[in-house]
């Protein structure tokens, strides 16, 4: 705990200190900013567009999401393997971690194109509105087609993102952002010589996205250089053992991944059955939540690649120096935005507002205001949950960080949410109590666990590389 009294000056200046945190997060934070930003753009043409677009848009994405996500994080978690290896000075071994990782998104791409067909049944349960079940379909089915390039792109991503080389990362995402934003108002209202496609154009847009993702990685990645120093190309084979890690150690985190967007999957079908106004505006304010939420993502991202790296070199100190250091800024960002939820909520929703009829949608206004609250109060837990579980993951504690999202989404959040929605009729206000104790809950379960040090001796990587590295 004394890392928390360190000055201020000698923390900027320390090695993991604020400065070269932030030198590696800023192009991450940029990155996450400009996936949440995207969302947001989306979100608001459709909020636009109509009330039954933006309504079916965040059950149907998150569905897609929360099916992807577990591949996402198994084949993302490559990051962690090539921190390691270069901490622990093994860089031949990057280029066959990154292939073991292709071969998982193979397999990934594969079940959530399979899982299409199940679409109109899950959609039917929720008991949404016959409309609503309709446009859900749509959007769901159709990104699907895009889960395998999107699952590729995050596996790429770590060959960048586990050097420490991310500002490659942000301008890789700016760019797929930026094609996003430009092709789907056209195809959204029909602009520009483009039908009118409504969510099936934002859906298609979304799901070309990482298409052009994958095809930037290919370039930066895939050349001689990189060759020689890390066998991008020349790994290629499959690698029973490495990928048998891969899937020991990436696999429970693409789970706890999965599971934690499951539960907020769940919890949206379950408010759909209150009604359309209140599906939108939870949707809306589950918008507005990611698009302040995600930037703090691409720090945690951070601690885990220097946290990896760190203990691939054997030096726990500098890990949870570094992961203190994260804590100070991302506890002061959460800070100020919860503040600004509670002040000016309106400042975040007037862009949904702007081209949508404020008379007819006052309901769902006046319900987004108080739901920003909710968000407000569980968003400085979140600066626990992300950091900590992040500096978890990146020393290769993923089995603990898996078991105990299960258990604790479970406990308190799905269980009691489905109860006071579905038999005490508790309404919206109740459910989101729920789910902001989920969250703070989640949070400091993750900072006990890290304080506990159990991390301090794991490694992802094969323990001979430590031992040759220090000549043991």
């Amino acid at each position: 705990m004394k890392n928390l009294f360190t000055p201020v000056t000698k923390r900027w200046r320390e090695h993991n200190g604020y400065r070269e945190i932030l030198a590696i997060s800023i192009p991450l934070i940029i990155s996450t900013g400009s996936w949440s930003f995207q969302t947001f753009i989306d979100r608001m043409f459709l909020s636009w567009y109509s009330t039954e677009a933006i309504a079916a848009a965040m059950p149907a994405g998150i569905l897609n999401l929360t099916l992807m996500s577990f591949f996402i994080g198994s084949a993302g978690y490559v990051s962690t393997f090539v921190a390691q290896y270069k901490g622990a000075g093994y860089p031949h071994k990057i280029g066959p971690s990154i292939w073991q990782g292709i071969y998982l998104s193979m397999i990934g791409g594969a079940v959530v194109f399979l899982l299409i067909p199940v679409a109109p049944f899950i959609f039917e349960l929720a008991n949404h509105a016959p409309e609503i079940q309709k446009l859900e379909v749509t959007y769901f089915t159709i990104l699907c087609y895009g889960a395998f390039p999107a699952i590729l792109a995050n596996a790429l991503a770590g060959f960048k993102a586990g050097l420490g080389k991310t500002w490659a990362i942000m301008w890789v995402n700016l760019v797929t952002t930026s094609f996003n934003i430009i092709f789907s108002y056209p195809l959204i209202f029909g602009k520009f010589g483009f039908p009118e496609m409504g969510i099936a154009g934002a859906a298609i847009v979304t799901a070309l996205s990482p298409v052009v993702s994958v095809i930037l990685y290919i370039i930066l990645i895939f050349n001689k250089k990189n060759n020689d120093e890390y066998k991008v190309i020349s790994g290629f084979r499959f690698d029973r053992k490495l990928f048998s890690r891969l899937i020991r150690f990436g696999v429970p985190s693409g789970a706890q991944f999965f599971l934690d967007v499951a539960a907020f999957t769940v919890f949206l079908l379950f408010l759909g059955s209150l009604g359309t106004e209140v599906l939108a505006a939870s949707n809306i304010a589950f918008t507005i939540n990611t698009i302040t939420f995600m930037p703090m993502m691409g720090l945690g991202i951070a601690i885990s690649i220097l946290v990896g790296q760190n203990q691939g070199r054997e030096v726990p100190a500098a890990s949870i120096r570094c992961v203190w250091n994260g804590f100070h800024i991302s506890f002061v960002y959460m800070t100020i935005i919860a503040v600004l939820f509670f002040t000016i909520p309106n400042f975040f929703i007037f862009p949904f507002m702007a081209s949508a009829d404020p008379f007819s949608n006052e309901e769902i206004w006046a319900l987004c205001r108080t739901l920003l609250k909710f968000v407000a109060i569980y968003t400085m837990f979140d600066s626990f949950n992300i950091l900590f579980s992040s500096a978890l993951k990146g020393a290769g504690d993923t089995k603990y960080v898996m078991t105990s999202v299960f258990i604790i989404s479970s406990l308190t959040f799905i269980l009691p949410s489905y109860f006071i929605i579905f038999h005490f009729n508790k309404g919206v206000y109740a459910a989101w109590t729920v789910a902001t104790i989920y969250l703070c809950i989640l949070g400091l379960n993750f900072l006990f666990r890290f304080l506990i040090g159990k991390w301090k001796t794991m490694r992802v990587i094969e323990e001979h590389c430590i031992e040759e590295f220090y000549g043991k």
